[in-house]
C-alpha cells in the first residue's frame, strides 16, 4: 500500500533561512559571503576568494591534520606553512577514500602522530574527501574539531554542509557515518578555479536539486544564464551556490539529525531528493560515474514516478529534464537493468524494514516522502529515464 507522509502545510525552508540562516556579506571589497548554519552548534560558511586564510585563525593554539587527496599535496603543504607539528594526510582519491580500511589507518597516523582532543582535522578535497574527514574528526578520541575547506563545486553545495559524514560499505554508499558539524568551512573560490568544466557541472546537480526543493530563484538563473553558472568566476555561479548553500542550512537548521516524524513534515530528509536511484546507480558502476551525474539521472527518475502518482503535472517532469540537460547533466540511462537497481535500492539508509521510502516532490518545492511506491510505477519510471 503506498502512504504519502507530508505535513497539513508543504515545508518552505527558503523563507526561514531569514531567521536561522543570515546571509550577510562580510566585506563587499573582497566579495566575500557568510552563511551561518544554525547548529547545533553554530559555525560560519565563508564563501568567496581567498577564504582558506582564515583556516590560520581557526586553528590557532592547535596541531592540525589536514587529509587530503595526493592531487592537492602542494595545496595541503601550502596551508598553515609556518605552523609546527601538522599532519599532512594523503588519502586515495575519490570515492576509494571513503572505506573502513582508510578510516583505520587515519586513526593510526593521527595516535602515531600524538594529536589530543584539543587539535582537529581539516579536510582538503572533494566530495569523498569531505566525508572521510568528518567521519574521522567524529571518531578519532571520541571527536574532535573538524573544518571543512572542500575543493569541488559539489562538496561545497552538499557534503561539507550539515554535518553528515560517511563511509561505502561493498553492500551500499554511505551506510557508516556520524552527525559531526564542522567549526567552520571555507569555500575558497580560487580553488575552484582548476577544476575541469564537467566536475562543475556534476557540483550543479545539488545546486539545481536545492532549487527544485526550496527556491526558485535558483531554477530562474539556471534558465536564464546556464553558461554563466557554470563558470566559478562568474557573479551567477556564486549566486545560486550562495542560494544552494542557504536552503541546505535552513533545512538542516530545523532537523539536524535527520529525526523530525515525516508524518508531522518533511525535514532533513527532504535533501536526499533524487538520491535513491542515484547511489543505486553509481554502486552499480562502482562509483566510475559521478555523484552529481547519479543524482540529475535520479531526480528525472523520481519526478517521473511523481508524475505517475499524481504528484506533478507533465510540464514540471519537464522543467526537471530542461534545468538539468541545460548545464550539460544527463537526464537519460539505459547502462542497467533495473532488477539489479531496484535490488540496491533496497539498501538505502532512508528503508525502514522492507519498506522503500522516496522523497517525491508534491508541486515544485513541496517535497513528501512516500512509502512503498508501487512497483509498476518505479519501473514505468526507469523506462522512461530510458
Amino acid at each position: 500500500m503506498t502512504m504519502i507522509e507530508r505535513p497539513a502545510a508543504p515545508p518552505s525552508p527558503a523563507p526561514s533561512a531569514a531567521r536561522t540562516t543570515p546571509l550577510s556579506v562580510a566585506d563587499p571589497g573582497t566579495a566575500e559571503t557568510t552563511i551561518v548554519v544554525a547548529g547545533p552548534p553554530p559555525y560560519p560558511v565563508h564563501l568567496g576568494p581567498g577564504t582558506r586564510h582564515r583556516l590560520e585563525a581557526l586553528t590557532a593554539g592547535a596541531r592540525a591534520a589536514i587529509l587530503h587527496p595526493p592531487v592537492l599535496a602542494a595545496q595541503a603543504q601550502a596551508l598553515l606553512s609556518g605552523r609546527e607539528g601538522v599532519v599532512r594526510l594523503a588519502v586515495p582519491a575519490g570515492e576509494a577514500a571513503k572505506t573502513p580500511a582508510v578510516l583505520a589507518d587515519c586513526w593510526s597516523a593521527l595516535a602515531r602522530a600524538g594529536l589530543t582532543r584539543d587539535d582537529l582535522v581539516v579536510g582538503l578535497g572533494g566530495g569523498a574527501t569531505t566525508d572521510l574527514a568528518g567521519f574521522v574528526a567524529a571518531t578519532y578520541l571520541r571527536g574532535v574539531a573538524y573544518v571543512a575547506l572542500p575543493t569541488t563545486v559539489l562538496a561545497l553545495a552538499d557534503a561539507a554542509v550539515g554535518g553528515k559524514t560517511g563511509l561505502d560499505l561493498p553492500e551500499g554508499k554511505n551506510l557508516a557515518g556520524a552527525f559531526h558539524q564542522p567549526r567552520a568551512v571555507l569555500g575558497d573560490f580560487e580553488l575552484l578555479a582548476g577544476l575541469p568544466a564537467r566536475e562543475v557541472v556534476s557540483g550543479l546537480a545539488e545546486i539545481i536539486k536545492c532549487g527544485l526543493l526550496a527556491d526558485q530563484e535558483i531554477a530562474a538563473l539556471v534558465e536564464r544564464s546556464p553558461e554563466r553558472v557554470q563558470d566559478s568566476a562568474a557573479p551567477e555561479f556564486a549566486q545560486v551556490l550562495a542560494r544552494a548553500v542557504r536552503v541546505k542550512a535552513a533545512v538542516v537548521a530545523q532537523d539536524p539529525f535527520e529525526a523530525v516524524d515525516p508524518r508531522e513534515r518533511v525535514g532533513r530528509e527532504a535533501l536526499n531528493y533524487g538520491h535513491t536511484l542515484a547511489h543505486a546507480i553509481e554502486r552499480q558502476a562502482g562509483y566510475a560515474i559521478r555523484h552529481g551525474e547519479a543524482v540529475s539521472l535520479g531526480l528525472v527518475w523520481a519526478a517521473e514516478v511523481a508524475h505517475r502518482l499524481g504528484l506533478l503535472s507533465a510540464a514540471e517532469v519537464a522543467r526537471h529534464r530542461r534545468l538539468l540537460s541545460a548545464v550539460g547533466l544527463p537526464v537519460a540511462y539505459r547502462d542497467a537493468p533495473w532488477e539489479r537497481l531496484r535490488a540496491l535500492m533496497g539498501r538505502d539508509k532512508k528503508a525502514r524494514g522492507a519498506h522503500l521510502r522516496l522523497v517525491l516532490l508534491h508541486g515544485l518545492g513541496r517535497p513528501v516522502v512516500v512509502a512503498d511506491p508501487p512497483e509498476a510505477v518505479l519501473a514505468e519510471a526507469y523506462a522512461a529515464l530510458a
